[in-house]
């Protein structure tokens, strides 16, 4: 196993951007939880491709754990990867929640366009967010800053 140094503007490039990401999921996670209006039905429906999963994703009977689901996965991927608790964990609930909102609108030539923003051709920003949180994933950027780091200083120091 190889050691990983990094350096300082490395480390805080890092920590940057999973900060960044971890506010991109929060704001969105809030923004649904504070919209009692909100609902993810209408993106569901709306898929281009994997139609039968993502309407019965939509299906009136779980429509709301649906929802919910959604916005406490949101808000904790957010958590994790700004405060830097559980960092890996958070990045790959925050890849899987971007593979299905990718997966539900594909900006794949022949399909019609989603109502996700930002779609281009093959690449839109869930996809780029996604291979992001991956190298966040690879390189671990949460032994540099975070509470993490704290509790591991604090095991030192107690002798463990």
């Amino acid at each position: 196993m190889t050691t990983q140094t990094f350096s300082t503007a490395q480390r805080y490039g890092l920590v940057v951007l999973r900060i960044l990401i971890g506010w991109h999921f929060l704001y969105e996670g809030i923004i649904k939880l504070y919209n009692p209006l909100w609902t993810a039905k209408g993106y569901l429906l709306s898929a281009t491709i994997l139609k039968p999963f993502f309407r019965w994703l939509a299906d009136a009977s779980i429509i709301s754990v649906i929802d919910t689901l959604n916005i406490v996965g949101l808000i904790a991927v957010g958590i994790s990867l700004i405060i830097g608790f559980k960092v890996r964990w958070g990045c790959i609930a925050g890849m899987l929640l971007l593979l299905f909102y990718y997966l539900a609108h594909p900006p794949f030539p022949g399909l019609p366009p989603g109502i996700a923003e930002g779609s281009y051709w093959i690449v839109n920003k869930n996809l780029i967010e996604m291979a992001t949180l991956f190298i966040i994933y690879q390189f671990s950027a949460a032994p540099m800053f975070g509470i993490e780091t704290l509790f591991k200083k604090k095991n030192k120091t107690s002798g463990q």
